[in-house]
């Protein structure tokens, strides 16, 4: 069922078996754990093309696992990037039909963000099992809230499959104000929150984050000897632009460009992984992008875009601002470097300001305590794994 597009350096095979020896396994493999809340019950499947299971013998997709053991699917529920993870960032999905079971794939990232009454009718249960990257802008977490609104509206019962955060040993960034909440920010939460899936949906509960006094009936399967002082590496790529372990790595920090003047990699095959533009004032490193599989209409299409590589850099467990603030300093456009949409991925007012007033990153990063502070108390009421400190 699925096309292994995007691999890391190792090969998809070599990777999970490595994950199986270690005894890491994401809470799909445990069907014991979740088979009998799917007896005689029909199934809605939300998930994509990292959405595996390992066996000695082989690695088998999530619906395909489920249909051999005769679980009752009657439709999958396709995301970002769709139910096997090749549409380009943002293209708006259509329904479909899987073509190797027949069954139906509805779109969560199309007409429609949430699963409607009526596509929820002929469904007893839904399970959720999607690879996240542990940054509030991915849109996976997204997809969760509004799938647990949907379950609670409808009475349905949700489990979710949990699959370790490879940005889970840190927290880190400005807390979202909800006068900027959108499909790439919903909760107030940092950037980089520090949790795996399953622990959100069970802090979007505890702290009432759905509407109307929602309560989803939620049952998360955990992930086998995960913990938060682990820095995974995933042997599947997410999605389209988030090709190797260092482009999840610096995602958090350098998607803050993605609402400036700067081209961030995409259209090239080294996405999140360079920054740069045409008027960036160091001339040492340069990168057309293109047309691609991740990007349709990248920024900067055709402009030989001047900036920094990072490919070979040690990643701090930090959000870092020095390449957003360094790409500010060093590139003399007309108008405004950021655009107006910059604070819906920040999720404040203050950080441009800031930058512009010329404040220092130490100086930025003291206004976050505060909000990091309360976070990280409410963070670990709801941790299911030991935590990074």
């Amino acid at each position: 069922m699925v096309k292994n597009t995007f691999l890391f350096l190792l090969l998809l095979g070599a990777s999970l078996s490595s994950c199986a020896q270690n005894k890491l396994l994401p809470g799909a493999h445990h069907f014991e754990d979740y088979q009998k809340q799917l007896q005689d019950k029909r199934v809605g499947v939300v998930a994509h093309h990292a959405s595996l299971i390992v066996r000695p013998e082989d690695t088998i997709h999530l619906v395909d696992f489920l249909l051999e053991n005769q679980v009752q699917v009657v439709k999958i529920f396709g995301p970002e990037h769709g139910f096997r993870g090749d549409a380009y960032d943002g293209k708006i999905i259509d329904n479909d039909t899987d073509p190797k079971t027949g069954l139906p794939v509805i779109s969560i990232y199309g007409k429609n963000k949430k699963p409607q009454p009526e596509q929820l009718q002929d469904v007893d249960v839904l399970i959720f099992d999607l690879q996240d990257v542990g940054a509030r802008f991915y849109t996976y977490l997204s997809t969760l809230y509004l799938l647990m609104e949907a379950a609670a509206e409808n009475g349905l019962p949700l489990i979710v499959l949990d699959r370790p955060n490879p940005n889970g040993h840190y927290v880190d960034g400005p807390v979202l104000d909800l006068k900027y909440k959108s499909f790439v920010g919903m909760l107030p939460i940092p950037v980089v929150h520090g949790m795996t899936l399953g622990e959100m949906a069970q802090m979007i509960n505890g702290e009432n984050w759905l509407p109307n006094d929602l309560q989803c009936d939620l049952n998360v399967i955990k992930v086998s000897n995960y913990d938060h002082r682990i820095q995974v590496t995933l042997p599947v790529a997410p999605s389209p632009n988030l090709p190797n372990a260092q482009a999840v790595a610096l995602y958090p920090s350098l998607c803050l460009m993605e609402k400036t003047v700067m081209s961030i990699g995409r259209g090239t095959s080294i996405q999140f992984q360079i920054y740069g533009h045409p008027d960036y004032a160091t001339k040492t490193f340069q990168f057309t992008p293109q047309p691609n599989q991740g990007s349709k209409y990248p920024k900067l299409e055709g402009q030989v875009a001047y900036g920094v590589d990072l490919r070979k850099v040690k990643v701090a467990d930090r959000l870092d601002l020095q390449w957003l603030m360094d790409a500010f300093t060093h590139t003399k456009v007309e108008g405004d470097f950021f655009m107006d949409s910059f604070e819906i991925l920040s999720g404040t007012d203050t950080l441009r300001k800031q930058i512009q007033a010329g404040l220092s990153e130490d100086a930025i990063r003291d206004s976050w305590k505060e909000g990091l502070m309360t976070f990280k108390a409410k963070r670990k009421n709801y941790l299911l794994y030991t935590d990074f400190e």
